[in-house]
């Protein structure tokens, strides 16, 4: 939201106000207060009629400073509210003198300069990551009598932003206008399904801006040395959370609003659907997975969409007894081939289930100003939206789903959560509309993983959900939504996976081929690379079947290929996923997640690292054409072995049965004995490729138990032209190879603990 008209004039019917001086600072119970009024007080005359800005200052953790503005402190909060992890308040360092007022938490000081102007800096190791300046601050009030706050930090020269959800356009930020509001706008346009309210940037520091309803940031948009955020109301409150490194921001940030849950090992596998308006019964989903087996398609989820349920019934909650007769039998005999069950939900009751009289009667649903039943046709005729703030209405939407769990369910896909209206509607627990626009995805997603956790245990629990905000990654996995069967699409999907990656999310998926249309089979082939180089891969879309041998051999080959590849490498990426619940780092990384000081990779959103040691770099066209960027060092691609040298930027052709997927120098890659399945006992038979481990290296491998455990860990270390690898916990044969021109492998047995090589034979 914009207030200004160019630089110097103000938008017509808006009135701002600014903080002209801090005209009083005061230390309180670990915090600091700031009284600021909007003109400089001169005189005692002058503190009338004057309005001022209070401003307090205090940490909930170290390297993190809330900030919370007010102008008028009497206005009634009915929420909803983020829900916080940790402390409220924690001890921090109060300096005030005649020059500024100083609060430190860890190694990040707010300094709040007394004088005729208003400045304000945020601190970090004897440097200013940020300030808010004059004008910085605005209470504004409009000519309809609404009232907005707003804040702007600045923006130094190169300096970037990246963030603010799953957002599909560039993966910088700077000159865009971003409003937090959850919309079903597919992956096209400027609207996003998950909107975050959270940025970081390449100087150090994070903003987490602690507002479930709209807020509107314009990132360099509006004064293009600033990032703007505004709320409307009386009160704005933010979090500056220091790093140094982008890692270490996401870090702090999901310490406070919640770390991805984890997730279990058979979700890592390859999830076939239904599609959405194809026609399948039993005998056609039987004959999917017949057909998977015979081609040694490794098959881990099998998932029903939409049309499980009868059509103008979404949700009942009961099988189409016209296409699943007997659905219990069949999910048994699903269940026998070791699948798991996914089916799809949404959090609609349409007019003509069963359900909606009765969740009507009850006050399930949410209801309108005048008591009776908010309704729409926009979606399923005549639904009603169920009202997860009454607890009642949570537990008997639920108790359906706990029945589909004991038929043998599995999963829920948690479809939709965005088109949540805000105007004439009432809340069961009297929460904000406006509020409930963003954070009805929270609740409605909680009350199915919990559930999940309730039924078959901490990392057990996996949706597949579409709508998220701030704190949504604590039940993952999210999919990025209803794209177009392109190669444009696909692209924008990556975007939209990185910015949400670096807005806490630890998991992201999204439809192999794309959802809308039916893609060429060379968009097709490039897709289920990239697919089955994300953290989960699914093959979904809307009124075809991406079942791989709809489009030719070829694409069965490529299916094989990188399913295969994928589970042979669930030694690696269970490692890293346990990296995503324990520290809140994405498996899929932006490239300067990992490699912050090179400012090659700034703003490339066309790769990316697939933990810290794997680069994918999808390639967007049939014929293969593809360039990417390689960071220093000698880097090796996976697939063929062929060495390439960064820094610099590299152009390649590749056939559709290939892309290229390097391996970081100095890597020991763990692989696994088996490709047929991605819950497996990971360390029995392992083999550890060493990539150009230089003189001097040393390093520890984890490989993790299923659960996240660890069940061995593996030194490696190279002295000369020695390399040596020690073993501990690991309680089966393990080899180890070394990569490279001279390749060979040196296979442990039972009880070995320790391998020597030698680099020069």
């Amino acid at each position: 939201m914009k207030f200004t008209d160019g630089y110097w004039m103000v938008r017509a019917g808006m009135h701002p106000l600014h903080p002209a001086q801090a005209y009083d600072i005061w230390p309180g119970d670990d915090a600091m207060t700031v009284y600021a009024p909007t003109a400089k007080i001169a005189k005692r005359g002058d503190v009338l009629n004057r309005p001022i800005a209070t401003l307090t200052y205090s940490s909930p953790a170290d390297d993190v400073i809330r900030v919370r503005i007010e102008h008028h402190q009497g206005a009634n909060d009915p929420g909803p509210h983020y829900v916080l992890t940790g402390a409220d308040r924690v001890p921090v360092k109060v300096v005030i003198d005649d020059d500024a007022g100083v609060l430190t938490s860890g190694a990040l000081s707010v300094r709040v300069h007394r004088g005729d102007t208003w400045r304000v800096d945020f601190e970090a190791d004897g440097a200013v990551l940020t300030s808010s300046a004059h004008k910085g601050i605005g209470l504004v009030a409009t000519d309809d009598g609404s009232h907005y706050v707003h804040e702007q930090l600045s923006l130094g020269v190169g300096e970037y932003v990246y963030g603010l959800g799953e957002r599909f356009g560039p993966l910088v930020k700077n000159g865009q206008s971003v409003d937090i509001w959850n919309a079903d706008g597919g992956t096209s346009s400027e609207q996003a399904y998950k909107n975050v309210p959270f940025y970081l940037t390449n100087r150090g520091y994070g903003v987490f801006v602690n507002h479930p309803e709209l807020v509107s940031f314009e990132v360099g948009s509006e004064l293009v040395s600033r990032s703007q955020f505004s709320v409307k109301g009386q009160s704005l409150e933010y979090f500056v959370i220091y790093g140094p490194t982008p890692k270490e921001i996401l870090r702090k940030y999901t310490a406070l609003t919640g770390r991805p849950a984890r997730v279990p090992e058979w979700s890592f596998g390859l999830w076939l659907s239904t599609s959405f308006t194809t026609d399948y019964d039993e005998q056609t989903v039987s004959g999917f997975i017949d057909q998977m087996a015979e081609r040694d398609l490794p098959l881990s989820v099998f998932h029903f969409d939409c049309f499980w349920m009868r059509e103008f019934n979404w949700c009942d909650f009961e099988w189409d007894p016209r296409t699943f007769p007997d659905p219990e039998a069949m999910l048994g005999r699903l269940k026998a081939r070791g699948l798991k069950i996914c089916v799809w939900i949404n959090p609609y009751i349409a007019q003509r289930s069963p359900l909606f009289a009765e969740g009507a009667a009850r006050g399930y649903l949410l209801k309108r100003t005048d008591g009776s039943v908010w309704q729409s046709d926009l979606w399923v005729a005549g639904m009603g939206l169920v009202d997860f703030t009454n607890p009642a209405a949570k537990a008997w939407f639920t108790g359906h789903l706990e029945r589909l769990l004991g038929m043998g369910v599995d999963a829920f896909k948690t479809d939709f959560g965005e088109r949540i209206p805000t105007e004439g509607v009432v809340w069961h627990d009297g929460s904000n509309p406006e509020g409930m626009r963003n954070y009805y995805a929270q609740i409605y997603n909680r009350s199915v993983f919990d559930l999940l956790v309730a039924a078959r245990g901490e990392g057990e629990a996996v949706l597949f959900a579409r709508s998220a905000t701030a704190g949504g990654q604590q039940m993952p996995v999210h999919w990025g939504g209803d794209c177009y069967s392109t190669f444009d699409a696909m692209a924008e999907s990556l975007r939209g996976g990185l910015s949400l990656a670096l807005s806490g999310f630890g998991y992201w998926s999204h439809d192999i081929g794309g959802f809308e249309g039916t893609p060429d089979p060379a968009v097709f082939k490039r897709w289920l690379a990239f697919g089955l180089l994300s953290s989960h891969s699914r093959m979904h879309g809307s009124g075809s079947v991406r079942v791989p041998w709809a489009f030719d051999d070829e694409a069965v080959d490529v299916t094989r290929k990188f399913t295969k590849l994928k589970l042979s490498l669930m030694p690696y990426l269970a490692r890293v996923a346990g990296e995503a619940h324990g520290a809140g780092w994405p498996m899929m990384r932006p490239m300067l997640l990992e490699f912050p000081a090179d400012r090659g990779v700034a703003s490339i959103d066309t790769q990316y690292m697939l933990g810290d040691s794997l680069l994918v770099a999808p390639v967007f066209s049939a014929a293969g054409d593809v360039e990417y960027y390689v960071p220093e060092g000698t880097w090796t691609h996976l697939l063929t072995g062929a060495e390439v040298t960064g820094p610099r930027w590299v152009a390649e052709r590749h056939e559709l049965d290939s892309l290229p997927l390097l391996v970081r120098p100095g890597t020991v890659l763990p692989i696994g004995a088996r490709d047929d399945r991605p819950d497996y006992d990971y360390a029995d038979g392992v083999r550890l490729d060493l990539y150009q481990i230089a003189d001097g290296h040393r390093s520890v491998t984890i490989v993790p138990a299923l659960g996240g455990a660890v069940a061995a860990t593996f030194t490696v270390t190279r002295t000369g032209e020695t390399v040596t690898v020690e073993a501990d916990g690991a309680s089966a044969p393990w080899s180890a190879r070394l990569v490279g021109p001279r390749a060979r492998t040196v296979v442990a047995g039972l009880g070995v603990t320790r391998l020597e090589m030698r680099t020069n034979r």
